[in-house]
């Protein structure tokens, strides 16, 4: 039941059902069950599927973009918050196969998981249907993102996910203080210090604090090494 609700929520029709079904096994599942694999090997090779269709399609659609820029672009496309982001939209959370533990702790809602899965069902169309059926998945469910991060839109809540990050240190303290302003009343530049536990992990600057706290807590989950999290 579950494959063929997946199968309509991603618009695919499975040959090889096996497939997608290893594709929504968790590695927790086959810990508690008998089930010799799971969807890791999947998500190999989706992230290398993901990312050349994502390339191709920014090296055509973008000619005036130099390399630097279409790396940051892709990079922004197939991170972590973006391909969750589309999972948790699509409810693809809801199909894969986890352990108790996992669910009992939030798994379906986990970012990393939500990534990895998309990822591993992107791996399995490849090998069910080729490069062609692949290209279609992933540009139907990542054109707006791929639009957006072209054009510099593409923006996550940095700060809910340092949060949450914080959260499961356990009783760590975030703290965002406006370092200084700069400019007349009516053009203000913030510019804010993220501190965590005291220590200063992050800097950012903008129009207005929200946007400076923004984007301290994007540098500060660049130096924690968790933003583009696999």
């Amino acid at each position: 039941m579950e494959v063929k609700s997946l199968e309509k929520t991603i618009g695919y029709k499975f040959h090889n059902k096996t497939l997608v079904k290893t594709a929504l096994t968790h590695s927790s599942f086959i810990n508690e069950k008998s089930c010799s694999n799971n969807n890791e090997r999947l998500e190999f090779l989706g992230d290398a599927v993901l990312e050349l269709v994502i390339s191709e399609y920014l090296y055509k659609k973008f000619p005036e973009k130099l390399e630097g820029e279409l790396t940051k672009i892709r990079a922004k496309i197939v991170c972590t918050e973006s391909l969750s982001t589309v999972s948790a939209k699509n409810n693809l959370g809801r199909y894969v196969y986890m352990g108790k533990g996992e669910e009992n702790t939030g798994g379906r809602e986990r970012r990393s998981i939500l990534a990895n899965t998309f990822e591993a069902i992107t791996g399995a169309v490849y090998l069910d249907g080729g490069l062609e059926e692949a290209r279609k998945f992933i540009l139907h469910f990542l054109k707006k993102n791929i639009n957006d991060a072209a054009n510099g839109k593409l923006i996550f809540d940095y700060k809910t996910r340092l949060q949450e990050v914080a959260q499961q240190r356990q009783g760590s303290i975030v703290e965002y203080r406006v370092e200084k302003e700069t400019g007349p009343e009516h053009n203000k530049i913030f510019y804010v210090d993220l501190l965590l536990d005291s220590k200063l992990i992050g800097k950012g600057d903008g129009k207005n604090k929200k946007e400076a706290e923004q984007k301290a807590a994007y540098n500060g989950l660049s130096f924690l090494g968790v933003l583009n999290e696999k």
